[in-house]
């Protein structure tokens, strides 16, 4: 038995990785310094740029830049007309935000569970979750994956509720061939540097609808309208009138954040065909191991993954979670988990809500971790995590 790095042995490898890293090329070291080397750095022609490109990677007919991605689940909810007395259904396999955004508008989150084997929302939860306060689904494409958008629609349609989908793990991905993003009545994406691409920060909303896109701008900047054709005063002073007409927020993107963006989508399909490589490498590590359990994904999506996570077969470990995860660090291979059920945390408890709401998603959750996965990722790199995940999973093994 191969002594393990925890107890004293050598390491798979020497330079620890990590589970996400960001890829910024020289190109786009030039596309943000020459936005920097102009004369606008923000609210300038980049961000409209970086919109326009962003409907041509989604087929989604608007999108709305903003400053990160949980600025785009907030302004989703106040397009969407949420507030007080209102229920919006979502997972707790996920970043609190998903959830936070229904809290921000004063309605109540409300936690439907996942497929166990995918560890997306589950479509059947949803529905069973449903009341006459329910007005809208945050449904969460959980590590890169689709969610089951047809059965999804179906019940939101069928109950009158606003489908977001929480996008921030999925650029790339495709549903039935249709990309992420036009999809949804809104899609909210992430582009904080663990992400596919990157602006630093950053986030994002697409939409077809052109009343959706419309709150989705006055959420998102002030409430304020610039061109004359939209303002209340049909005699303006002067060029300089403009209107608040809502309540909204600064959640503006920067442009030299959204000309970094703009270099790095268009090295999305290099990112995205990098990044299943490796993922189809560990499902051919880990498939038939006892130890490990992959995660499965639904025919109808295309995925481009986020996160790559295993799922440990407690039952056939002598180890506990913790402990395999610091085995891994040890090796130099550093995991992370994605996610506490949000409302396990102190403020949800607050709130009320009581651990066992979803016992699928807190079973999965006592197993599983991220392990890494971006584009950068050398060959050796990815053989090195194979090889601590199969060193320690053999080490600890219980038949």
């Amino acid at each position: 038995m191969e002594k393990l790095a925890i107890h004293g042995g050598t390491p798979v490898r020497k330079e620890k990785i990590y589970y996400g890293r960001q890829w910024i090329g020289d190109d786009d070291v030039q596309a943000v310094a020459s936005v920097l080397k102009g004369d606008l750095i923000t609210c300038g022609p980049s961000v409209e740029a970086l919109e326009k490109k962003l409907c041509e990677v989604t087929g989604a007919k608007y999108a709305v830049a903003v400053c990160n991605g949980t600025a785009a689940l907030h302004c989703a909810c106040i397009a969407a007309g949420l507030g007080e007395g209102d229920e919006v259904i979502t997972t707790p396999l996920t970043f609190a935000a998903s959830a936070n955004c229904a809290v921000y508008v004063g309605a109540t989150p409300v936690f439907a569970d996942v497929n166990p084997k995918t560890y997306n929302i589950d479509p059947a939860s949803i529905e069973a979750h449903i009341t006459p306060k329910t007005k809208a689904v945050v449904a969460v494409d959980f590590t890169g994956q689709a969610v089951e958008h047809d059965r999804i629609r179906e019940i939101c349609d069928k109950h009158g509720l606003k489908l977001i989908i929480d996008a921030a793990h999925a650029i790339g991905t495709k549903y039935k061939g249709k990309p992420e993003g036009s999809i949804g009545d809104m899609t909210c994406f992430s582009f904080h540097p663990v992400k596919t691409v990157t602006a630093g920060e950053g986030g994002a909303i697409t939409t077809n609808d052109p009343e959706l896109y419309r709150r989705l701008r006055l959420a998102s900047q002030h409430g304020i309208v610039r061109h004359p054709e939209e303002f209340v005063e049909k005699n303006p002073e002067g060029i300089w009138y403009y209107e608040m007409q809502e309540l909204g927020y600064n959640y503006r993107m920067t442009d030299f954040q959204a000309a970094l963006l703009i270099s790095q989508l268009n090295k999305l399909d290099m990112f995205s065909k990098r990044r299943k490589e490796i993922v189809n490498a560990y499902n051919e590590a880990f498939k038939d191991m006892e130890e490990i359990i992959v995660q499965e994904e639904i025919p109808e999506s295309d995925t481009t993954r986020h996160l790559y996570i295993i799922r440990l077969n407690l039952d056939k470990l002598s180890c506990t979670r913790a402990e395999f995860f610091q085995a891994m660090s040890a090796e130099n291979i550093q995991p992370q988990v994605h996610y506490v059920p949000v409302y396990w945390f102190p403020f949800y408890e607050k709130m009320g809500y009581k651990r066992g709401l979803c016992p699928v998603a807190e079973d999965i959750y006592k197993g599983i971790m991220s392990i890494p996965l971006y584009p950068m990722m050398n060959d050796q790199d990815v053989a090195d995590t194979i090889a601590a995940v199969k060193k320690i999973a053999a080490y600890y093994h219980k038949d």
